[in-house]
């Protein structure tokens, strides 16, 4: 399909702003080619290396003039306001006026890189301006080149473009959930506290408003033809010759009919273009006279009640979520959406992070089963080596996590998952050849349907990620960087076939330090603060650190190397030995990024 915009409101862009010394007659006029320059280095070095999730290209927006005062940086200002600006980079290579060039919108991410130079030292106006905005209490991030440069070198060094794109990576992911919409299907799933949709973290947090839909929504669009006939008949077509239907593995008494099969794949396939349709509208609604059904909700992130008011009865969600939280489907590859099962919306904002992040589909799954070496020798006889050595969690729920997770994809000849526009036709058939789709069990699913029952069959790097909500201090987040993790066929079987063989597998194994609650694997599983986790390609811890420091919510567990980490620079105020408790008291000193609770 392409890239395309299919959420209300304009993209953010980055705003570029090269400050420089005031001082006429003089000292500005030789500063002026050279911060200007900066300022269009840095522009097109991340225009050339960033896009939005959607694929389409990031945009940098640079002031008309460089800013020597207070009168010029209100006109950058009011050119930002005007252009959509979400992210904010000031650039200079030389001193300025620290407290009059600096910006002061509260709600825009800003980060300030200083030219390490010796002729006119940039490193001095990034100091000072830090200071004024931790005096002010606007944290911005700080970017200083390790190696001095010479005036006339106007190359980006590694270490500086790593943290341009890590900030302004994260940055884009914030301002891209701003204004946004969480949209609950249906209510509280069997309890799960992650499903018990807290609005005010969502709006105070993350700027988003909440949407509720009660899944009864879905059979009015059913029994009406609130969809678009055309699009179903063509995924039905779509399915029966992609989405082969895998082993029934309910006995012969419970299994469902040969018809209510047939109608429970309908089912699922309407579910699908429904909940999408709900997320982000449909024109071809219109057209048929649902003029209100076809707007939408503007929803980046949706989450699925189902259990069990819904699968009492109906086929489960399995195929909607697993489908919309792939990168393609009957229309084509496209950017995968974010759908959390049994609504879990902490688990689902956890998945947005990493798909706004690393530009991926997302794994949702349950943190089921911490395998140990001796447990798994025990069952099966064998002996977990490598990474698996210290043993691993059983990631695995019913059906709903994205298929790119098949591990059918690569890149530059080594298993991957890619984002959208790297995908290719021979990815797809892979991956849906990998996904064979089991009837429901009935014991779990009264109502019927399909699980995707796959296997995440290579080792590629991952990162696993969860928030979880505590009285009295908000929300936290949990990372853990690890590997996925391959088993033969035989111990696979055998420890698949012990829970639900109906339901996809990842294996994973975290990356241990031999410290605190990552000693060993069991340690991991022990600390995790809730039953779902939202599992990212890569290893991308240091980029939700940089994103939760920006929202403002503290990361109470992760495995990220320390020379990685980068948060705004008022966070060596708050402690330099002990990062976790200074990251903490940051987070409780300046509160949620759109206000207090």
């Amino acid at each position: 399909m392409g890239p395309q915009k299919r959420l209300r409101g304009s993209l953010p862009k980055i705003g570029i702003r090269p400050a420089i010394d005031g001082r006429r007659k003089g000292v500005r006029e030789s500063l002026e080619n050279q911060t200007m320059g900066m300022a269009k280095t840095a522009a097109q070095f991340l225009e050339k290396n960033l896009r939005h999730p959607n694929g389409l290209p990031v945009e940098c927006v640079i002031a008309d003039t460089c800013i020597g005062g207070v009168a010029e940086a209100a006109d950058c200002a009011d050119k930002f306001a005007h252009a959509g600006v979400g992210v904010s980079l000031t650039v200079s290579p030389c001193w300025c006026y620290g407290s009059e060039t600096m910006d002061m919108d509260p709600l825009v991410p800003k980060a300030v890189w200083g030219f390490n130079g010796t002729e006119r030292p940039g490193a001095v106006y990034l100091a000072a301006v830090l200071a004024g905005h931790n005096q002010k209490g606007l944290p911005a991030f700080g970017i200083y080149g390790r190696d001095v440069q010479d005036s006339t070198d106007s190359s980006v060094p590694g270490d500086v473009q790593q943290k341009l794109l890590q900030f302004a990576k994260a940055g884009l992911a914030m301002a891209e959930m701003r204004g946004k919409s969480y949209l609950s299907l249906g209510a509280v799933s069997m309890g799960i506290a992650g499903s018990m949709v807290n609005a005010d973290f969502f709006q105070n947090y993350l700027g988003m408003r909440n949407e509720y839909v009660d899944m009864t929504e879905f059979v009015r669009r059913i029994d009406e033809k609130i969809y678009d006939d055309q699009e179903f008949q063509c995924a039905m077509a779509w399915v029966k010759a992609h989405c082969p239907e895998g082993k029934d593995w309910n006995p012969p008494a419970m299994a469902r009919s040969r018809a209510q099969k047939d109608a429970d794949w309908a089912t699922s396939v309407k579910m699908a273009i429904i909940a999408r349709d709900l997320m982000i509208g449909n024109p071809r609604l219109a057209e048929a006279g649902f003029g209100e059904e076809a707007m939408g909700r503007n929803a980046i992130l949706a989450g699925f009640q189902g259990q069990r008011q819904w699968t009492d009865h109906f086929p489960n969600g399995d195929f909607m979520e697993a489908i919309l939280n792939t990168s393609f489907d009957w229309n084509g590859v496209r950017e995968a959406f974010v759908m959390a099962t049994e609504n879990d919306s902490f688990n689902g904002a956890t998945m947005l992070f990493g798909h706004l992040l690393s530009d991926t589909a997302q794994i949702f799954a349950d943190v089921r089963t911490y395998w140990s070496p001796a447990a798994v020798k025990r069952v099966t006889g064998y002996e977990l080596t490598g990474k698996a050595a210290s043993g691993i969690l059983h990631l695995i729920n019913s059906g709903a996590a994205t298929l790119d997770a098949t591990g059918q994809m690569t890149k530059d000849g080594d298993p991957a998952k890619k984002p959208f526009w790297e995908i290719t036709p021979e990815d797809v058939e892979r991956c849906l050849k990998a996904t064979p789709w089991a009837p429901g069990m009935v014991e779990y699913f009264r109502g019927g349907g399909y699980s995707s029952q796959f296997l995440t069959a290579v080792e590629f790097p991952v990162t696993m990620a969860r928030l979880n909500w505590i009285l009295g201090q908000g929300p936290v987040l949990q990372i853990v960087e690890g590997f996925t993790a391959t088993l033969p066929p035989k111990v696979n079987q055998a420890l698949d076939e012990r829970t639900n063989p109906t339901w996809p597998t990842t294996w994973f194994a975290p990356l241990l330090t031999g410290k605190g609650v990552f000693r060993d694997a069991y340690s991991v599983m022990n600390n995790w603060g809730a039953n779902h986790g939202a599992i990212c390609f890569g290893h991308v811890g240091d980029k939700l650190i940089t994103l939760a420091s920006m929202l403002r919510i503290p990361v109470g567990m992760h495995n990220v190397d320390e020379e990685r980490i980068f948060r705004p620079s008022a966070w060596a105020h708050f402690g330099t030995a002990d990062l976790e408790g200074a990251d903490y008291r940051a987070c409780a000193n300046y509160g949620p990024a759109y206000g207090k609770l």
